[in-house]
């Protein structure tokens, strides 16, 4: 049976650390605040800003969220971020994806100032992921490298694969990997053999989001397996990519859905957001 990596237990462990740097800087008059913006009434991105606003309470962390309706023009959006960039109070800034259709997405991610984005979405920040010269880091690929170092697991000179090639989850878990000195092969929805590709993984990184893509027999005994999907299946309960029960079987080491990528993710934006009132201030 694979080793559980249990990513709720070492978000805690985060947030407590984080609790006590928070009070460090607010001795020195550093107030981490985080401005989140929620465009429209998208029942996931409305859960998860409600987490994102727990976490900041938890944490004594400043936190304001922007809810605009469906409709908002993306003038009013840019206008918001325009007076974030300059409020000296908000240290991180974060526009909820997705957007509405009428929203170009680029654009509104170009207007937060790169200092600001806590997500790592704007292109300086990714260009600078990309040269191994990042200061934050996406939170979801952070959250995964963090679970990696937790549990001892070696990565440079392991094949790793990444599922998935989304500009949130799958390219930049491939510069980290790659960066961290792994040997990356990226598969996506045009890869073909995709069961000999995840066959030569040792480790396995799933973000595609699709329930019960990855089975038994994809797998070699003793990957280790990050589940980053999150999905329902057909009972209404959470689940990932991969067949939990019959590949945790083989695997070595392996994420649980829920409880194992998600947690972090939060806890890795807290981080963020605390990285960026302390690099404000330098």
């Amino acid at each position: 049976m694979a080793r559980i990596l249990d990513g709720k237990i070492l978000s805690e462990k985060i947030k407590n650390n984080l609790q006590i740097e928070i009070k460090e800087l607010k001795k020195k008059n550093i107030f981490p605040g985080l401005a989140v913006v929620l465009v429209g009434d998208d029942p996931a991105s409305k859960i998860y800003v409600g987490s994102k606003e727990k976490a900041c309470r938890e944490l004594g962390i400043h936190s304001k969220v922007f809810r605009l309706g469906k409709d908002a023009a993306e003038k009013e959006i840019l206008e918001l971020l325009e007076s974030l960039n300059a409020d000296k109070e908000i240290h991180g800034i974060l526009v909820q994806l997705p957007l509405p259709k009428h929203i170009d997405e680029k654009k509104i991610i170009e207007a937060i100032d790169p200092k600001k984005d806590v997500d790592c979405f704007h292109p300086e920040n990714v260009g600078r992921l990309m040269v191994g010269n990042g200061q934050i880091f996406p939170c979801t690929p952070a959250g995964v490298m963090e679970i990696l170092k937790e549990y001892n697991i070696e990565i440079a000179g392991k094949d790793a694969v990444v599922v998935g090639k989304s500009n949130i989850v799958g390219k930049p878990m491939a510069a980290m990997l790659l960066n961290a000195g792994a040997t990356v092969t990226v598969c996506h929805s045009k890869t073909t053999n995709l069961k000999e590709k995840i066959l030569g993984a040792e480790i396995l990184v799933s973000a595609a989001g699709k329930p019960g893509l990855i089975t038994v027999d994809m797998v070699k005994p003793g990957v280790v397996v990050i589940d980053v999907g999150i999905n329902r299946n057909a009972e209404g309960r959470l689940t990932g990519d991969v067949d939990f029960e019959k590949v945790s079987r083989v695997a070595g080491a392996i994420t649980p859905v829920p409880g194992g990528v998600g947690p972090m993710t939060i806890a890795m934006l807290m981080k963020n957001t605390v990285v960026a009132a302390t690099r404000i201030y330098e």
